[in-house]
């Protein structure tokens, strides 16, 4: 695939299904994620790889994670929070470990992290397959992150949802670059 087909052809997934990668498009898919910008050569990606039965079990970690923030949570809004992560057959959970640094702002080590998240989801649609990135409310809860067996101070970045592209095209218009764009003179 040409690299510009690829830039203006991914779009975010609206249905994903079975199969997702397997051992070697995960490899490729990763080894495209350390491609990534990093400034200082710090490495603050961490990837987390849910797939299978696991889903299920991180499905009951996002209903807790609800329960927590909302106690009066219905049964129904449990369930949905737990179905969330059958979506596709597999989730990459992206996060940045932070290393403090006089040279390198925090802000840079966790947009490096977004670099390496966009590069997953450039490398799995030049694969064929479909994503999507969600976040919410269970990226920034501290037993999530526990659970995943992240540090307090690591920050997701997203939860990336893989698999064959199901249904049609987004139904998102594209913005026109020119919407987004200005030329500075001086």
């Amino acid at each position: 695939m040409d690299a510009l087909e690829l830039l203006l052809g991914r779009e975010s997934a609206v249905k994903l299904a079975e199969p997702g990668p397997g051992e070697e498009a995960l490899e490729t898919i990763f080894r495209s994620a350390l491609r990534a910008p990093d400034h200082g050569r710090l490495r603050p990606w961490r990837f987390i790889v849910i797939a299978q039965e696991a889903r299920e079990r991180f499905g009951d970690v996002l209903a807790e994670s609800l329960r927590s923030r909302q106690p009066d949570a219905t049964p129904e809004m449990l369930e949905r929070e737990r179905g969330k992560t059958l979506r596709a057959p597999l989730i990459v959970v992206v996060a940045a470990r932070v290393t403090p640094s006089d040279k390198i702002p925090d802000v840079e080590q966790l947009i490096s992290a977004g670099a390496a998240a966009q590069n997953i989801m450039l490398a799995a649609h030049a694969l064929g397959y479909g994503a999507m990135w969600r976040t919410g409310q269970p990226a920034y809860d501290a037993e999530v992150k526990r659970a995943l067996g992240l540090e307090p101070a690591d920050a997701i970045i997203g939860f990336l949802y893989i698999g064959t592209r199901g249904g049609g095209p987004s139904p998102v218009a594209r913005p026109e670059p020119a919407d987004f764009v200005s030329v500075w003179r001086g």
